[in-house]
């Protein structure tokens, strides 16, 4: 059995998953400001699963590692620094651990599900944040381990600005005055998307993925932007960038727990068949 455990800025959610890579069990809890707390909570509800033979456990934090030492340095939306999180982990869940990027393991999560069809992946979520993962082959790709997409610069209304600073959720909250889930009219999402557009066309000239996979938040309405991302990008197609299919995350709510389940089989368990 596995143990999956996606750290966000507002909650956090633990999974056991079956050494095929089902979800037994899984529970969330609000994530604390206090890092002793969190560890504290974590323990509980760790406990409170029906879990045994513990082969390995993944943990993903919304921020930047020291993967050779398994610290977190910063995490994004919380104030914990230098946070050694892998060995507290560790001693809480009693088996070895391996830690990482959320976007990262979210994106591996969601590659492993075109495995027979893409070799280059770009997942990116769109959220309280922006993040990316960019997956070849099945790994996390090391140049683009430490990426942060979200950081793209941009422009609107004439100035540059990072990304995230003009599409995440916070920001269309801020630009709108409603949260995605409330916007229904087409002239609303028909600016979102070509500012999605703005940045994903920076990402797709670097990296040339085979296929973007968006999740996080704002890709739940999906169906309500793409024709019109489809659409804008296209115009910036050109015979050496060309635009690659964009989908939806197949398991939106569960990507990063599924990839904090394959990253440590790949590292501790059973090769892949």
């Amino acid at each position: 059995m596995y143990l999956g455990i996606d750290i966000g800025g507002t909650k956090t959610l633990v999974a056991s998953l079956s050494n095929d890579g089902v979800i037994q069990e899984k529970v969330r809890f609000a994530t604390p400001q206090d890092y002793s707390v969190f560890l504290v909570l974590l323990e509980k509800y760790v406990d409170d699963l029906t879990i045994n033979d513990l082969i390995a456990c993944g943990v993903a934090v919304p921020g930047k590692l020291d993967r050779a030492h398994g610290i977190g340095l910063a995490m994004g939306n919380l104030p914990w620094k230098d946070v050694p999180i892998a060995e507290d982990v560790k001693h809480i869940v009693e088996c070895p651990t391996v830690v990482e990027n959320d976007a990262n393991l979210a994106g591996l999560s969601e590659a492993m599900l075109l495995k027979d069809r893409y070799n280059r992946v770009l997942y990116v979520t769109i959220s309280t944040g922006i993040g990316t993962g960019v997956i070849v082959n099945q790994e996390i790709a090391p140049g683009f381990i430490d990426s942060e997409g979200g950081q793209v610069m941009v422009e609107s209304a004439g100035r540059l600005l990072p990304w995230e600073k003009l599409i995440s959720g916070q920001a269309i909250v801020k630009r709108f005055g409603k949260r995605a889930q409330d916007i229904t009219d087409r002239e609303t999402w028909s600016i979102i998307a070509h500012d999605i557009g703005l940045g994903l066309i920076d990402l797709i000239a670097m990296m040339q993925p085979q296929i973007i996979v968006l999740g996080g938040g704002v890709d739940t309405y999906f169906d309500r932007f793409s024709g019109f991302l489809a659409k804008d990008l296209k115009r910036y197609e050109t015979p050496i960038v060309a635009i690659p299919p964009i989908i939806a995350a197949a398991r939106p709510d569960d990507a990063v727990v599924y990839g904090c389940y394959d990253l440590a089989k790949m590292r501790y368990g059973k090769i892949y068949s």
